[in-house]
């Protein structure tokens, strides 16, 4: 049997989405799956029946990975794990994942510091359909192997949930309160569509943990300072990944939708989970969302940066029902074909393969 680990900073929002998720998926073909992260979190409650460690010293990852004698180790982004194991004389195959770096000058920033470390300990890459990421891997790395597939979801588990439905349109929003999500942004529209209509509720979901201390400074201040946002807006944090379901759920039946607002995107775990529960999208065009959301057909794109814009598409997904249905039922199905975990784990299996 083939034995892989996966390693990542923490687990949270879509990383630790992906892990769980790939890994059940990958033990079905026999692949035997471990995950580690180097520091803990809410979102180890959401993991069940994979073996997962949570360590960050030398001497304890040099024991697990003697132990346990891993055919492949995947790193994902944390350019200090992959030099740590690649210095500890590990044999097998090391792969370097990339998932998301920010925006797009924080990326190139961030890949031009990492070259020199990826070229000396990496086999191979990893990454998902992402144009941006795409243009750089391949620029900065062409001497190395790329592998490039799609980011799965648990359709089977995860989906539509019918519930008890709101006297009130609600429109939400995922992430992290940090510069790339563009939070601020979210804040904005929900300000211009409870002008428009009072009963708009706005729910923000997000990692309490995560946040950036000056940036929450300024949502508490905004929402505080406003009338409108301390009235209608929500907060919740760590939400137990199954529950988000319901959440979604609930936000589609409700006739509001998901507002994403981010700079750039790896990949989009929200915006594909929200399809997934028939709750419409509307989205910047942040980079890996362009997989998912085929303009008024899966879904809708504003400007980012231009409120009105923004405004004028929502609007139209809470009046129109044609239009709002034809997307729904569109985008559950783009999502529950493309982006399967059995697709993915084929995928997985043939670079493995390969490398």
């Amino acid at each position: 049997m083939m034995k892989v680990l996966f390693t990542f900073y923490n687990p949270s929002g879509g990383m630790e989405t992906l892990n769980r998720v790939r890994s059940k998926a990958l033990q079905k073909r026999g692949i035997e799956c471990h995950l580690l992260y180097t520091v803990g979190g809410h979102g180890l409650n959401n993991i069940e029946g994979i073996p997962t460690y949570v360590m960050s010293s030398e001497t304890d990852i040099h024991n697990l990975i003697e132990r346990e004698q891993y055919d492949a180790i995947i790193v994902c982004t944390d350019i200090n794990m992959l030099v740590k194991i690649g210095n500890l004389g590990y044999r097998g195959t090391l792969i370097y994942e990339v998932q998301g770096l920010g925006t797009p000058s924080e990326t190139e920033i961030i890949l031009e510091d990492y070259r020199t470390r990826i070229m000396e300990h990496a086999d191979a890459l990893l990454y998902p359909h992402n144009p941006l990421l795409k243009k750089m891997l391949g620029s900065y790395f062409s001497s190395i192997p790329q592998f490039c597939f799609d980011d799965p979801l648990d359709c089977d588990h995860f989906g539509y949930k019918e519930g008890t439905r709101l006297p009130y349109p609600v429109i939400g929003w995922i992430g992290r309160i940090q510069a790339n999500k563009n939070w601020i942004e979210f804040l904005r529209i929900g300000t211009r569509l409870i002008q428009i209509n009072p009963q708009i509720h706005l729910w923000f979901f997000d990692d309490d943990t995560l946040a950036h201390p000056d940036e929450l400074n300024s949502f508490r201040h905004i929402v505080s300072s406003s009338p409108l946002l301390s009235q209608r807006l929500i907060r919740y944090s760590n939400v137990p990944h199954h529950q988000m379901a319901e959440y979604l759920s609930m936000i589609g039946d409700s006739g509001g939708m998901l507002v994403s607002t981010s700079i750039q995107e790896g990949f989009g775990y929200a915006v594909a989970e929200s399809m997934l529960c028939r709750c419409p999208v509307l989205s910047t065009d942040s980079g890996g969302v362009r997989r998912l959301i085929y303009p008024n057909l899966t879904g809708k794109y504003y400007s980012r940066g231009n409120i009105e814009d923004a405004v004028k598409e929502a609007v139209i997904l809470m009046i129109d029902s044609h239009t709002r249905n034809w997307l729904v039922k569109n985008a559950e199905a783009h999502i529950k074909k493309h982006f399967s975990a059995d697709l993915y784990s084929e995928r997985f299996f043939e670079m493995m393969h390969r490398v």
